[in-house]
Protein backbone atom coordinates (compact mmCIF):
# COMPACT_ATOMS: atom_id res chain seq x y z
CA UNK A 1 0.00 0.00 0.00
CA UNK A 2 1.29 3.45 -0.91
CA UNK A 3 2.44 5.55 2.03
CA UNK A 4 0.93 8.97 2.65
CA UNK A 5 3.41 11.70 1.64
CA UNK A 6 4.37 14.20 4.34
CA UNK A 7 3.56 17.14 2.07
CA UNK A 8 1.30 15.84 -0.71
CA UNK A 9 0.67 17.53 -4.02
CA UNK A 10 -2.86 18.93 -3.88
CA UNK A 11 -4.38 20.01 -7.21
CA UNK A 12 -7.44 22.27 -7.01
CA UNK A 13 -9.67 22.38 -10.08
CA UNK A 14 -11.45 25.73 -9.50
CA UNK A 15 -10.79 29.06 -7.77
CA UNK A 16 -11.58 28.79 -4.05
CA UNK A 17 -11.91 31.57 -1.45
CA UNK A 18 -8.57 33.33 -0.91
CA UNK A 19 -8.33 32.31 2.75
CA UNK A 20 -8.74 28.64 1.84
CA UNK A 21 -6.20 28.77 -0.98
CA UNK A 22 -3.69 30.50 1.32
CA UNK A 23 -4.09 27.81 3.97
CA UNK A 24 -3.78 25.03 1.38
CA UNK A 25 -0.51 26.59 0.20
CA UNK A 26 0.80 26.77 3.75
CA UNK A 27 0.03 23.15 4.55
CA UNK A 28 0.65 21.31 1.29
CA UNK A 29 2.36 21.53 -2.06
CA UNK A 30 -0.56 23.10 -3.88
CA UNK A 31 -1.40 23.76 -7.52
CA UNK A 32 -4.27 26.22 -7.96
CA UNK A 33 -6.52 27.11 -10.88
CA UNK A 34 -6.06 30.88 -11.04
CA UNK A 35 -8.26 31.27 -14.14
CA UNK A 36 -11.29 29.57 -12.51
CA UNK A 37 -12.16 28.08 -15.90
CA UNK A 38 -13.49 24.51 -15.61
CA UNK A 39 -10.85 21.96 -16.47
CA UNK A 40 -11.25 19.94 -19.64
CA UNK A 41 -11.35 16.15 -19.42
CA UNK A 42 -7.76 16.09 -20.66
CA UNK A 43 -6.65 18.54 -17.97
CA UNK A 44 -8.49 16.55 -15.31
CA UNK A 45 -6.80 13.36 -16.48
CA UNK A 46 -3.38 15.01 -16.24
CA UNK A 47 -4.19 16.32 -12.77
CA UNK A 48 -5.29 12.85 -11.62
CA UNK A 49 -2.05 11.34 -12.92
CA UNK A 50 0.09 13.86 -11.01
CA UNK A 51 -1.76 14.61 -7.77
CA UNK A 52 -1.72 12.91 -4.42
CA UNK A 53 -4.94 14.75 -3.61
CA UNK A 54 -7.47 16.15 -6.07
CA UNK A 55 -9.89 18.87 -4.94
CA UNK A 56 -12.68 18.93 -7.55
CA UNK A 57 -16.08 20.62 -7.57
CA UNK A 58 -19.50 19.71 -8.95
CA UNK A 59 -18.45 21.06 -12.36
CA UNK A 60 -15.88 18.27 -12.79
CA UNK A 61 -17.21 15.05 -14.29
CA UNK A 62 -15.02 12.25 -12.96
CA UNK A 63 -16.47 9.07 -14.40
CA UNK A 64 -15.10 5.53 -14.52
CA UNK A 65 -13.21 6.18 -17.77
CA UNK A 66 -11.39 9.11 -16.23
CA UNK A 67 -10.83 7.25 -12.98
CA UNK A 68 -9.03 4.51 -14.92
CA UNK A 69 -6.43 7.11 -15.94
CA UNK A 70 -5.61 8.10 -12.36
CA UNK A 71 -1.99 7.76 -11.33
CA UNK A 72 -0.75 5.52 -8.56
CA UNK A 73 -0.12 8.58 -6.37
CA UNK A 74 -3.77 9.69 -6.24
CA UNK A 75 -5.26 8.46 -2.96
CA UNK A 76 -7.76 11.16 -1.98
CA UNK A 77 -10.45 13.06 -3.86
CA UNK A 78 -11.57 15.81 -1.49
CA UNK A 79 -14.67 17.20 -3.16
CA UNK A 80 -15.44 20.89 -2.58
CA UNK A 81 -19.19 20.33 -2.43
CA UNK A 82 -21.89 18.27 -0.80
CA UNK A 83 -23.14 16.25 -3.76
CA UNK A 84 -20.86 13.66 -5.33
CA UNK A 85 -23.00 12.60 -8.29
CA UNK A 86 -20.23 13.98 -10.54
CA UNK A 87 -17.80 11.34 -9.22
CA UNK A 88 -17.81 7.59 -9.85
CA UNK A 89 -17.30 6.83 -6.17
CA UNK A 90 -17.43 3.05 -6.61
CA UNK A 91 -14.61 3.14 -9.18
CA UNK A 92 -12.56 5.38 -6.90
CA UNK A 93 -12.91 3.06 -3.91
CA UNK A 94 -12.11 0.05 -6.08
CA UNK A 95 -8.80 1.76 -6.94
CA UNK A 96 -8.07 2.49 -3.27
CA UNK A 97 -8.93 6.18 -3.56
CA UNK A 98 -10.84 7.75 -0.68
CA UNK A 99 -13.59 10.25 -1.60
CA UNK A 100 -14.73 12.97 0.80
CA UNK A 101 -17.27 15.78 0.56
CA UNK A 102 -18.44 18.78 2.62
CA UNK A 103 -21.82 17.84 4.11
CA UNK A 104 -24.11 19.87 6.38
CA UNK A 105 -22.57 23.32 5.82
CA UNK A 106 -24.95 24.41 3.03
CA UNK A 107 -28.26 23.35 4.54
CA UNK A 108 -29.44 26.74 5.76
CA UNK A 109 -28.18 28.67 2.72
CA UNK A 110 -29.93 26.33 0.28
CA UNK A 111 -33.12 26.37 2.35
CA UNK A 112 -33.07 30.18 2.34
CA UNK A 113 -32.84 30.24 -1.46
CA UNK A 114 -35.57 27.63 -1.76
CA UNK A 115 -37.85 29.77 0.37
CA UNK A 116 -36.97 32.82 -1.71
CA UNK A 117 -38.15 31.00 -4.85
CA UNK A 118 -41.27 29.74 -3.09
CA UNK A 119 -42.10 33.39 -2.44
CA UNK A 120 -40.88 34.79 -5.75
CA UNK A 121 -42.62 32.56 -8.26
CA UNK A 122 -46.27 32.74 -7.07
CA UNK A 123 -45.96 36.48 -6.29
CA UNK A 124 -44.31 37.25 -9.66
CA UNK A 125 -41.49 39.21 -8.06
CA UNK A 126 -38.97 38.86 -10.87
CA UNK A 127 -41.60 39.70 -13.45
CA UNK A 128 -42.35 42.88 -11.51
CA UNK A 129 -38.68 43.83 -11.28
CA UNK A 130 -38.22 43.26 -15.02
CA UNK A 131 -41.25 45.38 -15.83
CA UNK A 132 -39.99 48.42 -13.93
CA UNK A 133 -36.45 48.07 -15.26
CA UNK A 134 -37.72 47.97 -18.83
CA UNK A 135 -40.77 50.27 -18.71
CA UNK A 136 -40.65 52.42 -15.58
CA UNK A 137 -41.14 55.58 -17.66
CA UNK A 138 -44.48 54.36 -18.97
CA UNK A 139 -45.77 52.71 -15.79
CA UNK A 140 -49.17 54.18 -14.95
CA UNK A 141 -49.10 53.19 -11.27
CA UNK A 142 -50.98 50.78 -9.03
CA UNK A 143 -54.02 48.97 -10.36
CA UNK A 144 -56.37 46.62 -8.46
CA UNK A 145 -56.21 43.91 -11.11
CA UNK A 146 -52.60 44.18 -12.32
CA UNK A 147 -49.71 41.76 -11.58
CA UNK A 148 -51.88 39.49 -9.47
CA UNK A 149 -50.07 36.49 -8.01
CA UNK A 150 -51.02 33.77 -5.57
CA UNK A 151 -51.04 33.91 -1.76
CA UNK A 152 -48.83 31.22 -0.22
CA UNK A 153 -50.28 31.20 3.30
CA UNK A 154 -52.63 28.25 3.75
CA UNK A 155 -51.32 26.46 0.66
CA UNK A 156 -49.92 22.92 0.67
CA UNK A 157 -46.18 22.59 0.17
CA UNK A 158 -44.93 19.21 -1.02
CA UNK A 159 -41.28 18.48 -0.25
CA UNK A 160 -39.58 15.83 -2.37
CA UNK A 161 -36.70 14.65 -0.22
CA UNK A 162 -36.99 15.24 3.53
CA UNK A 163 -33.32 15.24 4.48
CA UNK A 164 -31.50 18.09 6.20
CA UNK A 165 -32.34 20.64 3.53
CA UNK A 166 -35.93 19.46 3.12
CA UNK A 167 -36.50 19.78 6.86
CA UNK A 168 -34.91 23.25 6.91
CA UNK A 169 -37.23 24.30 4.08
CA UNK A 170 -40.21 22.88 6.00
CA UNK A 171 -39.35 24.95 9.10
CA UNK A 172 -39.23 28.14 7.06
CA UNK A 173 -42.38 27.29 5.13
CA UNK A 174 -44.32 26.49 8.29
CA UNK A 175 -43.53 29.98 9.60
CA UNK A 176 -45.12 31.40 6.42
CA UNK A 177 -48.31 29.47 7.06
CA UNK A 178 -47.77 26.68 4.54
CA UNK A 179 -49.09 23.19 5.24
CA UNK A 180 -46.22 20.69 5.03
CA UNK A 181 -46.44 17.46 3.06
CA UNK A 182 -43.50 15.30 2.00
CA UNK A 183 -42.39 12.23 0.10
CA UNK A 184 -39.24 10.38 1.10
CA UNK A 185 -37.91 6.84 0.87
CA UNK A 186 -39.03 6.49 4.48
CA UNK A 187 -41.00 8.61 6.92
CA UNK A 188 -38.87 10.85 9.13
CA UNK A 189 -38.76 10.59 12.90
CA UNK A 190 -42.16 11.06 14.53
CA UNK A 191 -40.82 13.93 16.62
CA UNK A 192 -39.72 15.77 13.47
CA UNK A 193 -43.11 15.17 11.86
CA UNK A 194 -44.83 16.57 14.94
CA UNK A 195 -42.55 19.62 15.08
CA UNK A 196 -43.23 20.44 11.43
CA UNK A 197 -46.85 19.33 11.36
CA UNK A 198 -45.79 17.30 8.33
CA UNK A 199 -47.82 14.66 6.50
CA UNK A 200 -45.92 11.75 4.95
CA UNK A 201 -46.97 10.42 1.55
CA UNK A 202 -45.62 7.00 0.65
CA UNK A 203 -46.91 7.57 -2.90
CA UNK A 204 -45.31 10.48 -4.74
CA UNK A 205 -48.03 10.33 -7.37
CA UNK A 206 -50.78 10.86 -4.81
CA UNK A 207 -48.94 13.73 -3.14
CA UNK A 208 -48.39 15.54 -6.44
CA UNK A 209 -52.12 15.76 -7.03
CA UNK A 210 -52.67 17.44 -3.65
CA UNK A 211 -49.94 20.07 -3.27
CA UNK A 212 -49.93 23.67 -4.46
CA UNK A 213 -46.15 24.07 -4.46
CA UNK A 214 -43.56 21.32 -4.94
CA UNK A 215 -40.02 21.80 -3.61
CA UNK A 216 -37.40 19.38 -4.94
CA UNK A 217 -34.74 18.69 -2.32
CA UNK A 218 -33.55 15.17 -3.14
CA UNK A 219 -30.13 14.18 -4.55
CA UNK A 220 -29.55 13.10 -8.13
CA UNK A 221 -29.17 9.31 -8.26
CA UNK A 222 -30.15 6.73 -10.88
CA UNK A 223 -33.42 6.32 -8.96
CA UNK A 224 -34.25 10.06 -9.04
CA UNK A 225 -33.27 10.76 -12.65
CA UNK A 226 -36.34 12.32 -14.34
CA UNK A 227 -38.36 11.46 -11.25
CA UNK A 228 -40.56 14.36 -12.24
CA UNK A 229 -41.45 13.26 -15.75
CA UNK A 230 -44.28 14.04 -18.15
CA UNK A 231 -46.68 11.59 -16.52
CA UNK A 232 -46.12 12.98 -13.05
CA UNK A 233 -46.33 16.61 -14.16
CA UNK A 234 -49.80 15.86 -15.50
CA UNK A 235 -50.84 14.78 -12.00
CA UNK A 236 -50.26 18.26 -10.59
CA UNK A 237 -52.84 21.01 -10.26
CA UNK A 238 -52.85 23.60 -13.06
CA UNK A 239 -52.36 26.31 -10.40
CA UNK A 240 -49.36 24.51 -8.81
CA UNK A 241 -45.73 25.65 -8.85
CA UNK A 242 -42.41 23.76 -8.86
CA UNK A 243 -39.18 24.91 -7.18
CA UNK A 244 -35.89 23.07 -7.69
CA UNK A 245 -32.70 23.89 -5.76
CA UNK A 246 -31.39 20.29 -5.73
CA UNK A 247 -30.25 18.83 -9.06
CA UNK A 248 -31.55 19.60 -12.53
CA UNK A 249 -31.58 15.95 -13.61
CA UNK A 250 -34.48 15.21 -11.27
CA UNK A 251 -36.83 17.03 -13.68
CA UNK A 252 -37.36 16.13 -17.33
CA UNK A 253 -36.92 19.70 -18.57
CA UNK A 254 -38.53 19.14 -21.95
CA UNK A 255 -41.59 17.73 -20.18
CA UNK A 256 -41.54 20.76 -17.85
CA UNK A 257 -41.56 23.13 -20.82
CA UNK A 258 -44.53 21.31 -22.32
CA UNK A 259 -46.38 21.42 -18.99
CA UNK A 260 -45.82 25.18 -18.75
CA UNK A 261 -46.89 25.80 -22.35
CA UNK A 262 -50.00 23.64 -21.94
CA UNK A 263 -50.95 25.32 -18.65
CA UNK A 264 -50.64 22.03 -16.77
CA UNK A 265 -48.74 23.90 -14.05
CA UNK A 266 -48.64 27.61 -13.18
CA UNK A 267 -44.89 28.23 -12.97
CA UNK A 268 -41.45 27.14 -11.84
CA UNK A 269 -38.41 28.46 -9.99
CA UNK A 270 -35.15 26.77 -10.98
CA UNK A 271 -31.65 27.19 -9.55
CA UNK A 272 -30.29 24.06 -11.28
CA UNK A 273 -30.59 22.63 -14.79
CA UNK A 274 -30.56 19.25 -16.45
CA UNK A 275 -27.68 20.03 -18.85
CA UNK A 276 -25.91 22.57 -16.65
CA UNK A 277 -24.26 24.94 -17.45
CA UNK A 278 -26.43 24.88 -20.58
CA UNK A 279 -29.93 26.22 -19.96
CA UNK A 280 -32.86 24.96 -21.98
CA UNK A 281 -33.58 27.81 -24.45
CA UNK A 282 -37.33 27.33 -23.98
CA UNK A 283 -36.97 28.24 -20.30
CA UNK A 284 -34.99 31.44 -20.81
CA UNK A 285 -37.21 34.52 -20.52
CA UNK A 286 -40.28 32.32 -20.07
CA UNK A 287 -42.87 34.47 -18.32
CA UNK A 288 -43.83 31.66 -15.93
CA UNK A 289 -40.30 30.80 -14.85
CA UNK A 290 -37.74 32.30 -12.45
CA UNK A 291 -34.19 31.16 -13.27
CA UNK A 292 -31.12 31.50 -11.05
CA UNK A 293 -27.50 30.56 -11.93
CA UNK A 294 -26.99 27.76 -9.37
CA UNK A 295 -26.53 30.18 -6.48
CA UNK A 296 -28.53 28.39 -3.78
CA UNK A 297 -25.44 27.78 -1.65
CA UNK A 298 -23.55 30.90 -2.72
CA UNK A 299 -22.77 32.67 0.54
CA UNK A 300 -19.35 33.77 1.73
CA UNK A 301 -19.86 31.94 5.01
CA UNK A 302 -20.89 28.73 3.29
CA UNK A 303 -17.95 28.67 0.90
CA UNK A 304 -15.48 29.26 3.74
CA UNK A 305 -17.04 26.45 5.78
CA UNK A 306 -16.81 24.15 2.76
CA UNK A 307 -13.15 25.00 2.40
CA UNK A 308 -12.50 24.31 6.07
CA UNK A 309 -14.01 20.86 5.69
CA UNK A 310 -11.77 20.17 2.67
CA UNK A 311 -8.74 21.21 4.74
CA UNK A 312 -9.75 18.99 7.66
CA UNK A 313 -10.34 16.00 5.39
CA UNK A 314 -6.94 16.38 3.74
CA UNK A 315 -5.07 16.98 7.01
CA UNK A 316 -6.71 13.99 8.65
CA UNK A 317 -5.74 11.80 5.70
CA UNK A 318 -2.14 13.10 5.77
CA UNK A 319 -1.98 12.25 9.47
CA UNK A 320 -2.86 8.66 8.62
CA UNK A 321 -6.44 8.70 9.87
CA UNK A 322 -9.79 8.23 8.15
CA UNK A 323 -11.18 11.61 7.04
CA UNK A 324 -14.41 12.56 8.85
CA UNK A 325 -16.41 13.13 5.67
CA UNK A 326 -15.70 9.93 3.74
CA UNK A 327 -18.32 9.05 1.14
CA UNK A 328 -19.37 5.43 1.48
CA UNK A 329 -21.83 4.15 -1.16
CA UNK A 330 -24.87 2.34 0.16
CA UNK A 331 -23.97 -0.76 -1.87
CA UNK A 332 -20.71 -1.22 0.06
Amino acid sequence: MATTPEKPLVIVTRKLPDAIETRLGELFETRLNESDEPMSQSQLANAMREADVLVPTVTDRIDGRLMAQAGDKLRLIAQFGTGVDNIDVESAIARGITVTNTPSVLTEDTADMTMALILSVPRRLVEGVDYLQERAATWSGWSPTWMLGRRIGGKKLGILGMGRIGQAVARRAKAFGLEIHYHNRNAVNAAVEEELGATYWESLDRMLGEVDILSINCPHTPATYHLLNSRRLKLMKPEAYIVNTARGEVIDENALVRALENNQIAGAGLDVFEQEPAVNPALINHRKVVLLPHMGSATIEGRLEMGEKVLINIRTWVDGHKPPDRVIPAIL
